[in-house]
């Protein structure tokens, strides 16, 4: 396998004490709303400043309220940052709390062998996944694909879950 291979990679937790990880975040945050921002009919440097704003408030948030999560970057076979994995190992529930490649590493199988990974651990500790997912979010079909199944809607956020057929007790019930 190459080090581009898409199936070749690897975690290393964040680094923000000194800040090295911030601008790969914040790139790859703007690249998670890229499309929408191309519909807002604003000036570049208007976007720009509002995703500076928006991730910026995204990582306080998730820092204080995900205290005990593993905020991890995904690397590439070469080492290089393709993307975020946030996961916080609940009493019953693997919580993916934000997931993001870049968009050149999208579509190529790299997301779905990810949460295939979390989805047997989770399954090796008796629990299951979830994931809040906006209802326009491109990767709804990877989640459907993997398996998970939608619980709740709240808004604009869809809670999925992927449950394991032999821990039918942690399982919501049908949405």
């Amino acid at each position: 396998m190459s080090a581009c291979d898409p199936k070749v990679f690897s975690f290393r937790p964040i680094q923000i004490g000194g800040g090295e990880d911030l601008p790969f975040l914040a790139h790859l945050y703007a690249s998670t709303r890229l499309e929408e921002m191309a519909a807002s009919g604003w000036e570049s440097e208007q976007i720009d400043n509002f995703l500076k704003q928006q991730f910026e408030a995204q990582h306080v948030f998730y820092m204080e309220q995900f205290a005990d999560a593993k905020f991890d970057l995904i690397l590439s076979g070469k080492g290089e940052p393709i993307g975020r994995l946030y996961l916080e190992e609940r009493e019953e529930e693997f919580r993916i709390i934000d997931i993001a490649l870049l968009p050149e590493f999208r579509g190529q199988g790299t997301g779905s062998i990810i949460l295939s990974q979390i989805i047997e651990q989770a399954s090796d500790h008796g629990k299951v996944v979830r994931i809040h997912v906006e209802q326009n979010n491109p990767a709804m079909k990877l989640y459907l694909r993997v398996g998970f199944r939608k619980v709740e809607t709240k808004g604009l956020y869809i809670l999925m879950e992927h449950c394991d057929i032999g821990d039918l007790l942690n399982c919501s019930p049908d949405a």
